[in-house]
């Protein structure tokens, strides 16, 4: 079972010069065409019939690279969450512990799912096939967005450490809140096609954190929502 592994401060290790199989190229344009059938109709929707189909490919050749609809269902799971982690994740480590580091998570966890607002969310549509099975597929999901949740977590608490939160938060519920956003966001753009989604949920990150600041740097909730359309108005003006 795959999940999020805190990245640790340590050197890489060097890539393997060792070049992919024949059967691991064809095992990987499989994955990534199941990926994109997934993402538009879920993956209950997955048939090795279908993609097939899409490969071009007898069923018989697509199922020799898995055992079971369920072994793709889960492959599919896997490689999303590590270009999720790719996209999302490794990039915003860049930016300084603390508030701008769970800055830099939600502004990619943003993009990311804005994005998706066209194709569709694995984790999502998967969220709502699965929240009442049981299995292997189930389970895989679970442990994969509880490893991510821990990623957001660790974040939320490294600015409590450094002074940017106030040291009553409860990490789970800014957790909550945060999360809550991001799914409102996919819900308006993809659903509502709500253009200002986006900048909506921006706005509400900056309400969130700004009511759990330290009292000393507390601003008013209105004068700080004042500042964040400020802020968007201008953005938008710059991309004009």
């Amino acid at each position: 079972m795959m999940s999020i592994v805190p990245v640790i401060a340590t050197p890489a290790a060097p890539r393997s010069a060792r070049k992919p199989s024949k059967g691991e190229l064809t095992r990987a344009a499989i994955v990534d065409a199941a990926l994109a059938l997934a993402a538009r109709e879920g993956l209950e929707g997955l048939t090795i019939g279908a993609l097939a189909a899409r490969m071009r490919m007898s069923k018989s050749g697509v199922f020799a690279h898995f055992g079971s609809r369920e072994d793709l269902q889960i492959a599919v799971l896997k490689t999303y969450e590590r270009r999720f982690v790719d996209d999302v994740l490794l990039p915003a480590l860049g930016a300084p512990r603390g508030l701008p580091r769970l800055r830099a998570i939600f502004e990619r966890w943003l993009a990311h799912t804005a994005a998706e607002a066209e194709s569709g969310c694995v984790w999502i549509s998967a969220a709502t096939e699965y929240d009442d099975r049981s299995g292997h597929v189930r389970d895989e999901l679970v442990a994969m967005i509880r490893s991510w949740q821990r990623e957001c977590t660790r974040a939320i608490e490294q600015a409590i450490d450094a002074g940017h939160l106030a040291r009553d938060v409860d990490p789970q519920d800014l957790l909550f809140a945060i999360y809550g956003i991001v799914l409102v966001v996919h819900h308006d753009a993809r659903l509502l096609n709500s253009a200002d989604a986006v900048a909506r949920a921006r706005r509400a990150f900056d309400r969130v954190t700004a009511a759990w600041a330290p009292q000393s740097d507390r601003l008013p909730v209105p004068e700080k929502y004042e500042r964040s359309v400020a802020r968007d108005l201008r953005a938008n003006s710059l991309q004009e």
